[in-house]
């Protein structure tokens, strides 16, 4: 199966989760390393571009096609199972939580989590530490411009 993430050039590789463990963010504490994938590429698109000012312009993304083999173990997430202020932002202790959780227990490579920016799509976390990663390969690293309808326009 195949993954994907969108990245500003620069922090495309390395494949790792730390920019992730910079900050923290829905599924993750600050200092929790993991990686945010989507199962499409629109999606990957969607979670970025809620982040865009009315003066950005992206210019420099990539799309990461990530191989995931079908072995890899997973679990899944299901929206019912969550606070109703789960996507709420900025982003709510009990989602960090299960993500750090999901990181630090290492049961599962994968993380299957509802997306708070488009309802009924799925969002999937890697965790980096767990002993399957290095089976999951960058496939490809390709430019990706933003149609300029997509960023608004001052």
């Amino acid at each position: 199966m195949n993954l994907f993430r969108l990245s500003r050039e620069k922090y495309a590789l390395p494949f790792s989760g730390v920019g992730a463990s910079l900050v923290g963010g829905r599924w993750n504490s600050r200092g929790v390393e993991a990686i945010y994938t989507a199962e499409n590429r629109s999606l990957a698109m969607a979670e970025v571009i809620v982040h865009f000012t009315l003066a950005t312009r992206p210019l420099d993304y990539m799309m990461l096609t990530i191989e995931v083999p079908d072995s890899i173990s997973k679990d899944r997430v299901e929206e019912k199972s969550l606070p109703e202020n789960w996507n709420a932002f900025p982003h709510i202790k009990a989602t960090q939580q299960i993500g750090d959780r999901f990181i630090l227990e290492q049961k599962n490579c994968l993380l299957y989590v509802p997306s708070a920016i488009t309802q009924g799509d799925y969002n999937v976390l890697i965790n980096p530490r767990h002993k399957d990663f290095k089976k999951i390969k960058v496939k490809s690293i390709e430019p990706f411009p933003f149609n300029e309808r997509l960023v608004f326009k001052g």
